[in-house]
């Protein structure tokens, strides 16, 4: 399902690898005529390709590499009102060690926290390679002045956050003012330094997949790290579809910039099963070079005690149920 985007002014100078889209931001007017200039998405075929790709099988030595593979790729997640320095330390050794009985486990990605907690995150984390995330720009509503998003975006990297997740302002997304979210993303960007980016669209609010697919081009062109799909706050979050839709987005900005953008589908991935086939998606979608957590994420909690029981079940040919984990 081809994705191409509208061929940009020839004579906008080029990128790297490929094309430059400076004039397609180079106004409001400009940047609403290249969104809407993108194909329209055929919700039909985008769902059944989706829907085929899950019921693709894998051998078990195959199996056991996706597992490994999926664990690698968390960003093992605590964003609650009730989060105290004790569960994040504790969370910070459950993403270092995740299986205290086989030290073969491999490290989660990342530990994604509250601004006010990265640097007790990141304390716990120090020299272990698991990366500080953490959630910024008035996270999950984006409901604030640009100066309160930076000053939040500043307090995380200070704190060692190694990567920011923000929250596009849906409202003004969904009123069509573009320029507006793009520029509040280079803002945010710029604000990083050092850090990655994850720009979260909150696809159960966007309504349409059209709209998910002008996000995807909306956020990399405004130069994010990652592009991801939700905050894990509203009813609807991550699905097979709207994630296969990102993946194409990304795989057609590479194709035309040289410039490769990760995925990260984040709320209600909560099996193995569920893991394994976002990852067939990948595969099958951007290709093997998105099949690392450098590229592609997954935003869960729940997700990595499925897997470590199910991981345990291939080495051992029991399953030790619920017990056998951490409840985070």
């Amino acid at each position: 399902m081809p994705t191409t985007a509208p061929s940009p002014d020839p004579s906008a100078p080029s990128g790297q690898g490929g094309t430059s889209f400076a004039d397609a931001t180079a106004s409001d007017s400009a940047l609403r005529r290249f969104l809407h200039g993108l194909p329209g998405v055929d919700t039909v075929g985008l769902e059944a390709r989706a829907a085929s790709l899950g019921t693709r099988s894998i051998k078990t030595t195959a199996k056991a590499y996706a597992i490994d593979l999926a664990i690698s790729m968390i960003d093992l997640t605590t964003l609650e009102g009730a989060d105290t320095p004790g569960k994040v330390r504790a969370l910070a050794a459950k993403a270092v060690n995740p299986d205290p009985t086989d030290r073969t486990a491999p490290r989660t990605a990342a530990v994604c926290v509250y601004p006010d907690m990265a640097a007790t995150a990141a304390a716990a984390l120090a020299g272990s390679g698991v990366k500080v995330a953490s959630v910024a720009t008035a996270f999950p509503a984006g409901r604030a002045a640009l100066e309160v998003k930076l000053a939040d975006v500043r307090d995380a990297v200070a704190a060692g956050a190694d990567e920011i997740d923000m929250v596009i302002d849906r409202g003004a997304f969904l009123s069509g003012r573009y320029l507006k979210v793009h520029e509040e993303i280079v803002a945010v960007k710029a604000e990083c330094g050092s850090a990655r980016l994850k720009v979260i669209f909150e696809t159960g609010e966007l309504s349409t997949y059209d709209n998910i697919r002008r996000a995807s081009w909306l956020g990399m062109l405004a130069g994010a790290d990652f592009i991801k799909t939700s905050t894990g706050k509203v009813g609807t979050n991550a699905t097979p579809a709207n994630t296969l839709l990102m993946l194409e987005a990304v795989r057609d900005f590479r194709e035309q910039t040289g410039v490769q953008i990760g995925v990260k589908p984040a709320g209600g991935i909560r099996t193995s099963k569920d893991a394994i086939k976002f990852l067939v998606l990948v595969n099958e979608t951007a290709g093997e070079d998105w099949l690392d957590n450098h590229w592609f994420r997954f935003g869960a909690s729940s997700l990595l005690n499925d897997l470590l029981m199910q991981r345990q079940k291939l080495s051992t040919g029991r399953y030790s149920g619920p017990d056998y984990v951490t409840v985070d």
